[in-house]
């Protein structure tokens, strides 16, 4: 990989994070972007802003949660597009500070991930729908866009600039070493440069050398930006961020190399919490994007959503204890691992780390499993993860009427059909001779 993805190792190493967006959009509870979608003004917000005192906030409850799913970093909203922060700025009372939670929930959840070896990372909207110097009528997302009385409003936006810098000074300042910076998002002309990026991306680099920057800076979920160019700007971030997707074929830059990527998704079809969104993907979705990612070369950064009393869901909480419990015994595939040089195979994916190639078996097999990938003779031993146990591979006539292709039976009749051991995914470590 590129020299200037260098900072990026422990990134590439631990492959599953934790996304958390929570804010006061939790007490309307229709999703996190509830002002827009519904052109609700800041006085009308205001009601939900106050009611944001949740009495069940307890970081050290997240933090075991993601411990238990087996994410190695996380990335907290510090602020999301309505303006409202969850940190201790001294550059507005529009904070968790001073709506009567009285609480600094960044600096609360920080503490509790690090206390757990959890890695740490801070999201930041560039977007702002409080300020009054963000630009409101005629922009795409604003709540006021639309609203005739704001057509012809001035907007100093470089006093706006002045303020979203000084609140990133203020994170990359106050709250010790940061793992991850999430900026969020470009748009339209509101790109670049029109942030003052090189600047913001200078301050940060100088207060923070080793923090990750996404590629948002100029670009959105969709858009990888010059991160993929040889020559890539100042401000082009260190790894790519597909959002809601997972690439065909993983991020390279134009020239072919690999670019460090993670795609970010939702538990349910909503960032921020949604009373009524029931959709919550399964335990076993998520192990086998986690595992697409990795084959990929990606990392996999799964949301939740509080609620405004600060919990987790339930149903969010039950899918991360079963994830957990499948990388509890199959981590070994995923930490440390990247893409195979072998074919993708029809059965599963492929994944590979310091020269041992694990194959990831989805579905169930009439007969042994094929490996084709490989040549007869050409595996020393096929070891099943999950519990470290020793698989034969199979001599009887099967085998013998497809010379050249090693088999792996799942039952003491090489000749049977057996269940998988793990109808999710099971993981068999695969040593050459």
């Amino acid at each position: 990989m590129h020299e200037r993805f260098a900072r990026s190792e422990w990134f590439r190493h631990d492959r599953f994070g934790l996304f958390i967006h929570w804010g006061a959009y939790a007490v309307p509870a229709r999703g996190e972007w509830v002002r827009s979608y519904e052109r609700i003004g800041v006085e009308d917000y205001q009601p939900f802003v106050d009611a944001f005192r949740p009495d069940s906030f307890d970081p050290e409850a997240w933090a075991d949660a993601a411990a238990a799913a087996g994410m190695k970093y996380a990335v907290l909203t510090a602020k999301h597009h309505d303006g409202f922060c969850l940190f201790d700025s001294a550059l507005t009372d529009y904070s968790t500070m001073h709506n009567g939670f009285g609480r600094d929930v960044v600096a609360e959840f920080l503490a509790a991930f690090r206390a757990r070896g959890i890695r740490v990372g801070l999201y930041y909207s560039l977007l702002d729908w409080h300020h009054p110097d963000y630009p409101a009528f005629g922009d795409q997302n604003h709540p006021m866009r639309d609203n005739p009385a704001f057509e012809g409003r001035d907007h100093d936006f470089d006093r706006y600039l002045d303020y979203m810098h000084g609140q990133v000074r203020e994170l990359c300042t106050n709250y010790g070493d940061l793992d991850v910076l999430w900026f969020d998002f470009s748009y339209d002309d509101m790109t670049a440069e029109k942030w003052r990026a090189g600047e913001l991306i200078q301050m940060v680099r100088e207060l923070q050398p080793n923090v990750l920057i996404d590629n948002r800076l100029e670009g959105s979920g969709g858009e990888k930006g010059s991160i993929v160019t040889e020559h890539p700007t100042p401000w082009a971030g260190d790894f790519a961020s597909p959002e809601q997707i997972i690439p065909a074929e993983g991020v390279t830059t134009d020239a072919g190399e690999p670019v460090p990527w993670e795609s970010c998704i939702t538990l349910n079809n909503n960032w921020g919490y949604h009373a009524f969104d029931h959709e919550w993907k399964p335990a076993d979705l998520v192990v086998r994007k986690l595992v697409e990612c990795v084959s990929k070369g990606g990392n996999l950064l799964v949301n939740v959503g509080p609620d405004a009393r600060g919990r987790f869901p339930e149903p969010a909480v039950a899918t991360l204890r079963e994830v957990g419990a499948w990388l509890a015994e199959n981590g070994e595939s995923i930490y440390g691992a990247g893409p195979s040089t072998l074919p993708k195979p029809e059965w599963g994916r492929f994944t590979e780390r310091a020269g041992t190639v694990y194959a990831h078996v989805f579905e169930r097999q009439v007969g042994p499993l094929a490996l084709t990938a490989f040549a007869d003779g050409e595996l020393d031993a096929v070891r099943l993860v999950r519990d470290g146990s020793r698989l034969p591979l199979a001599h009887a006539w099967i085998a013998e009427g497809n010379p050249g292709i090693p088999f792996v039976p799942f039952g003491p009749n090489e000749a049977y059909s057996y269940p998988l051991p793990d109808p999710v995914d099971t993981v068999l470590a695969l040593t050459r001779r």
